[in-house]
């Protein structure tokens, strides 16, 4: 009785989870640079009543007797991939692809954010324009980039 309870609290533990996730991904839908997340569920075996064995002469193979406890949630996992770009008609925003981030900063913190709604700040600086973080980069010397040397704004 209180495997089978249990077995039924997990699933609806776990189903709770996979519906918290789910509604944050509604929930930022339409936030510029969100990044969707998944869950990943995993059996918890309890009990090996008996093992698997293999075909043997006339009789085939036997799959194995396991009392399960549920599931657990495994991992949540965040989905990095790229999605479409969208014009926005402002020149100072941008999109990236791949697996890259763009670098902010507030005096000696780093940030890391896939939002790319940037403008330029009142001091002519490229910033985040709800928090002001300055945007950072390499500067590039006749065409080419040393990213092993520090970022600047």
């Amino acid at each position: 009785m209180m495997r089978s309870m249990f077995s039924g609290v997990s699933g609806l533990k776990g189903h709770q989870t996979r519906m918290d996730v789910v509604g944050n991904n509604i929930a930022n839908v339409n936030t510029t640079g969100f990044k969707a997340s998944r869950v990943t569920f995993a059996d918890m075996i309890s009990q090996n009543l008996s093992g698997a064995s293999g075909p043997d002469g006339t009789i085939g193979g036997v799959n194995p007797k396991q009392v399960g406890l549920g599931t657990s949630v495994s991992s949540v996992d965040l989905l990095f991939g790229d999605a479409s770009v969208q014009q926005t008609g402002k020149n100072t925003d941008l999109a990236m692809t791949g697996n890259g981030l763009f670098v902010v900063n507030r005096g000696q913190e780093r940030f890391y954010t896939r939002n790319g709604a940037f403008e330029f700040d009142a001091e002519g600086n490229y910033v985040m324009p709800g928090s002001g973080y300055r945007v950072q980069g390499w500067m590039a010397n006749n065409g080419s980039l040393n990213t092993s040397s520090a970022t600047q704004d």
